[in-house]
């Protein structure tokens, strides 16, 4: 009686299991065509030997992104004119924080997250309020439980102003353009502003101001020029990138210090700049820049990151953590994504098999709204093989991907 009972309950199951739809999923379900359309690369648009192919489809759901980071939780980071946006590799948004002319996001090993934006203070208690640069440090902010930590306040977060007056509209003309974290939770945060008197007291305001991970201001970039335009120059600085970033690996991430810097000089004919560090037995610890980027070997490359006048308004840079290396650079001046070897080669290897011996070139862009073409884009991440680019002008992230790797 109990196996014909059993034989009875099983009957429909096998006739249910027969369909295909059970087995396999209905193409009308709303989770199996997400799957589907999510990641989805046009045949049409892969490049005949190597380059980059976009990811389809583009995340439109934002006004104005101009940064974007992808954090060590492999969040996705999104500053845009409603603040900081969180979402997931889908490009769900999972919420909306409200900071107040939020710019600039980063996040370091702890999952601290830092957002540069701008505070109304009171600074000399007259009940007029000053509107200065700020760097929120947020915890919580990919589950949901957001927390400010600290607020680091232009210019009383530089020890260098302890004993000099508050500027007044000078103060307020200070941005915090670009923020970086190091293996060690060290927090570096660039500055641009009108007043670079070398011969003062306090630091300049072109700077890279460094924080260790409980918000003190333990140093500073010492011995890069403000005012002119070199190899180790810090004039007009506009985005900055070190070389610790995401994902952990068990190989772990680089402990450098030294960092990448873009500079929205005009008159500058290096703008984008490699920042060495060394240490001297006398001077201490010395920032200078990457002399070996200026040899350019015409047989590996057509093109080089050093080439004078190579950008015309960088706004962001990026370097690849992985066994790539790569450099990317946004420039709002060109429309353009650009992308570099660590030698400072335009391009990337040449497939197996190909005759070509030099890079290839992969950087592409050009005003305009198309799968290849960009409007102002002012932000560049990377994560897991994937380039994603704030797309300011055209209110968008894009993706792409390396046509080798493709699955």
């Amino acid at each position: 009686m109990k196996r014909r009972l059993l034989y009875i309950c099983c009957v429909p199951m096998l006739m249910a299991m027969s369909s295909c739809d059970f087995l396999f999923g209905s193409r009308e379900d709303a989770v199996v065509d997400e799957i589907f359309d999510e990641g989805a690369i046009d045949p049409e648009l892969v490049q005949d030997e190597v380059g980059y192919v976009p990811v389809l489809p583009y995340w439109t759901d934002f006004v104005n992104p101009r940064d974007i980071y992808c954090g060590y939780d492999e969040m996705i980071y999104v500053i845009d004119d409603e603040g900081l946006k969180v979402l997931d590799q889908t490009g769900t948004v999972y919420q909306i924080i409200a900071i107040p002319g939020a710019t600039e996001v980063t996040q370091d090993r702890r999952l601290h997250t830092y957002v540069a934006g701008r505070v109304d203070i009171d600074v000399d208690g007259d009940g007029n309020f000053e509107n200065l640069a700020a760097v929120y440090h947020l915890t919580g902010t990919s589950f949901g439980a957001v927390s400010i930590v600290d607020t680091l306040i232009h210019p009383f977060c530089d020890v260098s102003r302890n004993i000099t007056a508050f500027r007044g509209a000078e103060d307020e003309e200070v941005q915090f353009t670009g923020l970086t974290t190091l293996a060690d939770n060290t927090l570096y945060v660039s500055r641009s502003g009108p007043n670079n008197d070398l011969g003062g007291i306090a630091r300049p305001d072109n700077a890279v101001l460094f924080y260790d991970a409980d918000g003190n201001n333990i140093a500073y970039a010492n011995g890069l020029s403000p005012v002119t335009g070199n190899l180790k120059s810090l004039w007009d600085i506009s985005g900055i990138s070190s070389f610790a970033a995401p994902p952990q690996t068990l190989s772990g991430i680089s402990a450098s210090a030294e960092f990448f810097v873009c500079l929205d000089q005009p008159d500058a004919p290096y703008k984008v700049l490699w920042i060495t560090q060394t240490v001297d037995p006398e001077a201490g610890i010395v920032y200078g820049e990457n002399a070996a980027l200026t040899v350019f070997d015409y047989t590996k490359a057509d093109r080089f990151l050093y080439e004078p006048n190579r950008f015309i308004q960088p706004t962001d840079v990026y370097v690849a953590a992985d066994f790539t290396g790569y450099i990317f650079v946004t420039d709002a001046g060109t429309d353009s994504l650009y992308q570099f070897t660590r030698k400072g080669y335009e391009g990337v290897n040449p497939p197996a098999g190909s005759p070509n011996t030099k890079q290839v070139i992969a950087s592409f862009g050009g005003v305009g709204s198309g799968p290849f073409n960009l409007i102002d884009p002012s932000g560049v991440a990377y994560l897991r093989k994937v380039v994603y680019v704030a797309d300011k002008g055209n209110n968008r992230i894009c993706r792409y991907k390396l046509s080798t790797d493709l699955e």
